[in-house]
């Protein structure tokens, strides 16, 4: 096998990983934030081994850009649980997808750096489509659709804000010791919403506890296998390659949970992925962080 073909086999698998996390938040048996803080809990000790290992970059000291990517995946997950809870698995994973779109806009409106004709026909397809999958919703999906699209579109900003963090923290660090410090700062916020809302923080079964610990090895294993294939794969070809994650996710979610999807919803979810392909394959306007080593320049979700 080919190096390329090898980077694309592992991207493909890494996609199909993180394409599991709605379905075992659903399973945890949790409330949706305390799913992120064993996300998180358990993840940590992998990442640990990982980034401390003989050889590696080390754990050093956090920066202020990686204590700031942990407040903003803290919101993000937060957000994401409370949507999967509520919509569709297919919905909460597809409107989260429009994070290509939210941090190309932040660069044209505060960086001035203007998008190409392309982006523009991105942008609307994306806002039209996210307007279908809401309106679209048969109302028997979770157990309040609409505010649920909401939250999962609002995933988009926050994990903006993340990414934009994360590449400052990338200019000084590799992609792992940014992910632990991440991670290390998102627990006890994380665990702080879920008190705070009076959440179940316990599963109940050993089944929920197993949903938990699949949480944290698909947090450590599917980041882990996007970030490598980032530094071996052009950036047009990886973000292509990722929309993998929703379509796995809503196969699943008709699977384990017998989603459907309306034919409006299915039009906007294709809307969406076509603007994120377009986004991505219009001229980029956030620059990557340079690649430390063998690391890539982000992880993913």
């Amino acid at each position: 096998m080919s190096p390329r073909a090898l980077a694309l086999f592992v991207l493909v698998l890494a996609a199909c990983v993180l394409g599991l996390a709605p379905i075992l938040v659903r399973l945890t048996e949790t409330g949706p934030a305390a799913a992120g803080f064993w996300r998180f809990a358990l993840a940590l000790p992998l990442l640990f081994v990982l980034t401390a290992r003989p050889g590696a970059e080390g754990l050093g000291r956090p920066s202020k850009w990686m204590l700031l990517a942990g407040l903003f995946f803290a919101l993000d997950l937060s957000f994401w649980h409370y949507g999967i809870v509520m919509t569709s698995v297919a919905n909460a994973t597809v409107l989260c997808n429009l994070t290509p779109v939210v941090v190309t806009l932040f660069a044209w409106m505060v960086l001035k750096q203007r998008p190409d004709g392309l982006f523009l026909v991105a942008l609307a397809l994306a806002l039209l489509g996210a307007f279908a999958m809401a309106a679209g919703a048969s109302g028997q999906q979770g157990s309040n659709p609409l505010l649920g699209d909401l939250f999962s579109l609002s995933v988009a900003v926050w994990y903006s804000g993340y990414f934009l963090a994360v590449q400052r923290a990338r200019t000084t660090a590799g992609a792992m010791r940014v992910t632990f410090w991440a991670t290390l700062v998102g627990v006890p916020l994380m665990g702080g919403v879920a008190l705070l809302l009076g959440e179940d923080m316990m599963p109940a079964t050993a089944a929920g506890w197993a949903a938990c610990v699949g949480l944290g090895v698909m947090h450590v294993f599917g980041q882990g296998g996007v970030a490598w294939a980032l530094g071996r794969l052009p950036a047009s070809i990886t973000a292509v390659t990722i929309l993998v994650q929703p379509i796995v996710a809503a196969l699943l979610g008709w699977w384990v949970f017998g989603e459907t999807l309306t034919l409006i919803q299915a039009a906007g979810g294709a809307l969406v992925l076509a603007a994120i392909v377009l986004a991505q394959r219009s001229r980029a306007v956030v620059p990557a962080a340079p690649p430390s080593n063998s690391e890539a320049p982000r992880a993913e979700r």
